[in-house]
């Protein structure tokens, strides 16, 4: 367990805190504690990242563990944002089903013996997700339009960054025949 998996766990570890005070009141800072969790989570994905292709420690648990880590931090605070009414559900939909078709899209692909990489697209499309997060969870009045121009890039992105994997990859289905 390298430093790269361990940071990629301790994001893992972080969510179900992240959740606990997104949405049970405990403390009237609640969700400024929710928000550094988050922020410090997000922050473990950059830096596991850099550090495993800085230091050649990329490995095969890594590169499972790393889009699943991401995938249930973003998902987990989607879902909870419904809840605290922040984002509409089908925002959440389309970006959770964007993750499915991707997922089951990279699953038939290394059955096949390919390795599909991430795009510009989605990492822009993880950051625009994270951003509006961030922004849904701090819910400041005066930052409303910003945040709802923030969560429509990304979920315009989200669907940009599916449509750029399939054409990109088209082959990969090509060889399942």
């Amino acid at each position: 367990m390298n430093l790269p998996n361990k940071l990629t766990m301790f994001r893992v570890i972080l969510i179900p805190f992240f959740i606990v005070f997104l949405l049970v009141p405990i403390t009237p800072v609640d969700k400024w504690i929710a928000l550094g969790i988050f922020i410090v989570a997000s922050l473990t994905d950059l830096l596991d990242g850099h550090i495993a292709r800085k230091y050649n420690l990329v490995t095969n648990f890594g590169k499972f563990m790393d889009p699943l880590a991401d995938k249930l931090l973003v998902c987990s605070a989607l879902i909870c944002l419904i809840e605290l009414d922040r984002i509409p559900s089908w925002m959440v939909i389309v970006i959770i089903a964007r993750e499915f078709v991707i997922s089951g899209f990279r699953l038939i692909a290394s059955d096949n013996g390919v390795v599909i990489a991430a795009s510009y697209w989605g990492k822009f499309k993880t950051t625009f997700q994270m951003i509006a997060v961030c922004l849904m969870i701090a819910d400041i009045a005066a930052l409303n339009l910003v945040t709802n121009i923030v969560t429509w890039i990304a979920v315009i992105l989200t669907v940009i960054s599916l449509i750029d994997y399939l054409i990109k990859n088209k082959d990969v289905m090509k060889e399942t025949k």
